[in-house]
């Protein structure tokens, strides 16, 4: 039970670490500019998901 709870959490988490589904070699990668506030909005939508995600499986688990 606790497996399924934590999987949203764990999949949020394991997307924002791969940077959205982006490359993850960096080491011929010119340097990027500042991200644009478009984007610091959708990364902090990611996390508040996964924040409430993990709320919500820790919340179920306390229940059991």
């Amino acid at each position: 039970m606790r497996a399924r709870h934590l999987a949203p959490a764990l999949a949020a988490t394991a997307l924002l670490l791969t940077a959205c589904g982006g490359p993850t070699d960096t080491t011929n990668a010119p340097a990027s500019p500042a991200p644009a506030s478009t984007d610091l909005t959708h990364l902090q939508k990611l996390v508040d998901g996964a924040e409430s995600a993990a709320s919500s499986a820790e919340s179920d688990m306390a229940r059991e």
